[in-house]
């Protein structure tokens, strides 16, 4: 039906909750875009670099899975999450909340850093703990400044920052380092973070991580 197509080669996803699919389609489309700038962008080379170089600092991502489900089982008895990001983490926060619903059924929401304080910060108490992610980028100190806000408020706080980041130790409760990578390509590790975290929360909790209650494949449903 389409006059061009690329497939995500991810292999069959046997979940209902999509992972590799994200983390392969981002991938796609970040070499679509290269592909279309015929390398007049001056990130063309250093992307292509990167992403050759990303299966590594996904391999130590997935060595903090022991941490990373250590926090989920601290984490797991909440009722309500907010995760928040600005530029290429807002997405992010919003496939964190996703996960963290489809598996472990907590409510989440996902919302613009920005946007925190014209409305879900009126939610923020010790009982609602908050997902900060804070990779390295010109906006950062922007987002240090919404973390510094739920901490007034006594809201616990994960956070997700890149490796050398000292001031977020400061900040946050707990936090998950990522190794340093350009801007385009942070959502790729953070995907793996946040995907874990919702993973062992659902485990933690005694669901079926595979088939989440109400949801079904889009393949096998219109």
């Amino acid at each position: 039906m389409t006059d061009a197509g690329v497939y995500c080669h991810a292999g069959p996803e046997q979940s209902v909750a999509s992972t590799k699919a994200f983390i392969a389609q981002v991938t796609v489309l970040a070499e679509i875009a290269l592909h279309l700038s015929q390398g007049r962008t001056p990130l063309y080379r250093p992307l292509l670099q990167e992403l050759a170089v990303l299966p590594d600092k996904v391999k130590s991502v997935l060595k903090q899975a022991k941490t990373i489900e250590k926090m989920a089982k601290d984490f797991s008895k909440y009722r309500d999450f907010l995760f928040i990001g600005r530029g290429y983490a807002y997405p992010c926060a919003l496939e964190g909340s996703l996960k963290l619903k489809e598996l472990s059924y907590i409510h989440a929401e996902g919302y613009a850093a920005g946007e925190m304080k014209h409305g879900p910060l009126a939610m923020i108490d010790k009982k609602f703990p908050t997902f900060a992610i804070v990779p390295e980028s010109p906006l950062s100190e922007k987002t240090y400044s919404n973390i510094e806000e739920i901490k007034a408020r006594s809201g616990p706080v994960i956070a997700i920052a890149t490796e050398g980041d000292k001031e977020i130790k400061r900040l946050a409760d707990n936090v998950v380092f990522i190794p340093k990578t350009l801007e385009q390509t942070q959502p790729l590790l953070i995907a793996i973070v946040l995907q874990l975290f919702a993973y062992y929360v659902a485990i933690e909790r005694g669901y079926n991580v595979d088939r989440p209650r109400n949801l079904a494949k889009s393949v096998t449903v219109e």
